[in-house]
């Protein structure tokens, strides 16, 4: 008897030899579908909308047109692009029918397409087309046409003889696929595994059904796959959706209140003296941002259970600020406070700030004040020993380090915050490390540059409190971006150097990023295709592969060229952490012009004299990283310049994420684009998400409402029954999710 729980291969036909064994190991290996309940979850992609199949007997030009017919003939030729002046390939076939035949051509702009544009459009091949017809030299033709493919030659050739057009839906399914797997081979499993599975579990119970008019699982499988318009599919992705949303909610729910349920000391300030001396020594005023999210910091603190608080703001927002007065209020308490932060260079950057901001306040000090420590990996033991010991016993009340605090050597007198900065860089398992080192629950603060949507923070940080700074510090300036597109203009990169040259002439300075080292890593350049195997490869042009610049090689290249004359110096990963070190501070007192770095330079960098920067093969950065790096520029008051350098072509994807960041310094606004075309996995990250799996099915922009009504449903169900002892089977899901968010904790690079 065939279940959810069996193996996929049960469902997969008798078809034996290396072609079954392929596709089995792409189903089970890169789609990750192991059984058939798995497979019965693998959903369409999208729907081909057949309409009324017919055979070609009245054709009209401009018509569009699905049918199935068989490839009677396939050649491939190559051609000259006019456009590019590179070499092009066509494949053009000659379809049989049950009316007349057609000519389909498929085009590709790279070699790799053309070849598996040949290897699948095989004499004998069988499938489904679609596109708009036209006439040429006395033929109908369609150019490019959409497809699905059945079997391979000679395959299943008995079952390709029965299909005909009368067995075919008004709405055909496309599923995602991989190697040696089409959606076809996917639609046959599927299609046989429905009529084989009679019992499927239910998750959710009847009243939520109910309530929120959601589809129970057997129905809402059954139209997904198999449906008759697109109303069916609606109902059935949200039954899906919601599903997902609600086993999400109640994860971080359950985590709401074991958070509220944990004792912790509060840190109420005390005497409040060290706090209130800072406040009146600063040299200007607090935002109105700073003061609110500063008085519920301190509302938070005051309590008998931890503080888990989210502080999100753009680029000097004021964040740090913000994190030394709720640092400094729990000095007052008596307690002491640890500063995480991703790299050394920021963690080196936050201790010099931060003794700035105390002045007599700090160490060594008219007061005496309060201990602030730096503790990083590339410190001997001998350079350890003192703030180790002066931790241990609490004579100093704040620690700024990278991992190194982690370590089991360092411990507090009386951990009592803990803070973690640009928190997308660490797992949640990684700031547990530094929150076991406290007697009781620490209260803690993560903070982040990167803006999240609302829903994004329902979602993936709906345990949290979260608090946003919105607006920007007075001095911060106005930032120019502007694409630089070498595909169209290779000569603009001269006048790229030029402006900088002028910048510095004018007594500033720049930065220079790029995505690479040196040329002679072993890296392969990342094409940014995304052509499906079971459908053809649009018309269209596919990004071109170009050389990466690499900051060893282009550092010598501008000291020597269009830069000469200039102070021109390198930052990147390989270095030591006190060449790094050394190499920030002589770009912060102005000895060096212009520095050529990797993305080391992303986060908390602040250079206020810096007003240019430039970023090479800039499509190759994400938006919320370009977000990231054009905000080291502009913060001195001084107007900023960001270049974003690529070769990206007009129309793609690529070229569209340049355009969206230049076209607005709305991180907020940028968050939802980012979103909009990545998934939330790629967006957040494992470290950030904390679930393995990420999101599935459900959108965080588009399913807002769905994820509004779960999380009413989550908390009407803990409310009476928090256990969730009465739904077995959805506490069974909730169970992995908690399991998988305690257990496959990343860091992300």
């Amino acid at each position: 008897m065939i279940t959810l729980d069996s193996p996929v291969e049960s469902v997969l036909g008798a078809a034996k030899g290396n072609k079954a064994k392929a596709r089995l190991e792409g189903i089970s290996q890169r789609l990750g579908i192991r059984t058939v309940g798995e497979l019965l979850r693998h959903f369409p992609r999208r729907y081909l909308e057949t309409g009324s199949l017919s055979a070609l007997d009245e054709l009209k030009e401009g018509q569009l047109l699905t049918v199935v017919g068989e490839i009677s003939s396939s050649q491939s030729r190559t051609y000259r692009d006019r456009r590019t002046g590179r070499t092009a390939y066509r494949q053009e076939v000659t379809l049989r029918t049950e009316g007349p035949s057609l000519q389909l051509t498929f085009f590709a702009q790279q070699a790799h397409v053309g070849k598996f544009n040949e290897q699948r459009l095989s004499r004998g091949r069988r499938g489904i087309f679609m596109g708009k017809v036209g006439s040429f030299r006395g033929q109908w033709q369609l150019a490019n046409p959409q497809m699905v493919l059945f079997g391979a030659d000679g395959e299943a050739s008995e079952e390709l003889a029965a299909l005909s057009l009368e067995t075919i839906g008004p709405l055909y399914p496309i599923y995602p696929a991989t190697k040696d797997v089409e959606s076809w081979d996917l639609q046959k499993a599927i299609t046989f595994a429905r009529t084989l599975i009679e019992d499927v579990p239910e998750l959710l119970p009847e009243s939520v059904m109910d309530e929120y008019d959601v589809l129970d699982a057997r129905t809402a499988l059954d139209l997904v796959h198999a449906p008759d318009n697109w109303a069916q599919i609606t109902k059935a992705r949200h039954r899906f959706r919601f599903e997902e949303a609600l086993v999400t909610q109640l994860v971080l729910g359950r985590s709401r209140r074991a958070i509220r349920r944990a004792g912790a000391r509060s840190r109420a300030g005390g005497d409040g003296g060290l706090l209130a001396a800072f406040d009146a020594a600063l040299p200007w005023e607090l935002t109105a941002g700073q003061s609110e999210i500063g008085t519920q910091i301190e509302a938070d603190l005051a309590q008998p259970h931890p503080m888990n608080r989210l502080l999100q703001g753009e680029v000097g927002s004021g964040k740090t600020l913000v994190a030394l007065r709720a640092m400094l209020r729990v000095v007052d308490s008596g307690g002491q406070a640890a500063l995480l932060a991703p790299t050394e260079v920021l963690a080196q950057q936050h201790h010099r700030s931060v003794t700035d901001l105390l002045g007599d306040l700090a160490p060594g000090g008219m007061m005496g004040g309060v201990g602030v420590e730096l503790l990083t990996g590339s410190m001997t033991k001998t350079q350890r020993a003192e703030p180790l010991s002066r931790l241990a016993t609490g004579e100093s009340g704040i620690a700024i380090g990278t991992h190194a605090l982690l370590e089991e050597q360092v411990q507090f007198f009386d951990l009592g915050l803990v803070v973690v900065d640009e928190q997308h860089r660490f797992g949640v398992e990684q700031r547990a490390a530094l929150t076991d080192k406290a007697g009781s629950p620490p209260h803690v603060l993560v903070m982040t540059a990167t803006p999240i949507p609302r829903t994004v923070a329902m979602t993936v940080f709906g345990d949290l409190e979260v608090s946003t700074l919105s607006e920007l510090p007075a001095g911060r300036a106005a930032i120019q971006t502007n694409v630089v597109p070498l595909a169209e203009a290779p000569a603009w990169i001269d006048r790229v150097w030029q402006r900088v040259r002028e910048e510095v002439e004018a007594g500033h300075q720049a930065y220079v990023v790029c995505p690479r080292i040196s040329t002679d890593e072993s890296e392969q350049v990342a094409v940014d295709t995304d052509f499906w195997h079971y459908i053809s490869v649009e018309e269209g042009e596919e990004p071109a592969t170009w050389p990466l610049r690499a900051v060893e090689e282009l550092v010598v290249e501008l000291s020597t060229g269009p830069l000469a004359g200039l102070r021109v110096s390198k930052m990147h990963g390989r270095m030591t952490p006190d060449e790094k070190d050394r190499t920030m501070r002589a770009f912060s007192t102005g000895e060096i012009d212009v520095l050529v770095s990797t993305t080391v330079i992303e986060v908390g960098v602040d250079v206020a004299n810096a007003t240019t920067m430039v970023l090479m093969d800039a499509d190759r950065f994400g938006i919320s990283q370009l977000h990231q790096l054009r905000g080291r520029v502009g913060r001195g008051g001084l107007p900023g310049l960001c270049l974003l350098v690529s070769h990206a072509p007009v129309g793609s994807d690529a070229r569209a994420r340049l355009d969206a960041v230049a076209s607005t310094t709305d991180g907020f606004e940028l968050s939802r684009v980012d979103l909009e075309q990545r998934r939330e996995g790629d967006v957040l990250g494992r470290s950030q998400s904390g679930y393995r799996s990420s999101l599935q099915d459900l959108r965080v922009l588009r399913d807002e409402d769905t994820i509004l009504a779960a999380r009413r449903a989550a908390e009407s169900l803990l409310d009476s029954d928090e256990d969730l002892a009465g739904q077995p089977l959805l506490a069974e899901s909730v169970l992995m999710m908690e399991a998988s968010r305690e257990s496959d904790f990343m860091d992300k690079s």
